[in-house]
């Protein structure tokens, strides 16, 4: 498992961390370590899941910017 720090500048409220959290939890191999305003650190099975993360974050209404240097 790899651990991995995305920023998030619009997840700021609790409301909006928990969009985060509930998109990020159902995936597979992902395992969320610590949440705070701005960012999330999540733990990963593999290199593909954190595009995956990306992914969920971005469907769930927020921008990951530089998302590419993850």
């Amino acid at each position: 498992m790899k651990d991995v720090t995305i920023q998030i500048p619009d997840m700021q409220s609790a409301h909006c961390q928990a969009r985060v959290n509930n998109a990020v939890k159902e995936i597979n191999g992902v395992q969320i370590k610590n949440q705070e305003a701005g960012q999330i650190t999540v733990s990963l099975s593999s290199d593909n899941a954190k595009e995956e993360v990306v992914a969920a974050i971005e469907k769930a209404g927020y921008s990951v910017p530089l998302k590419h240097e993850l």
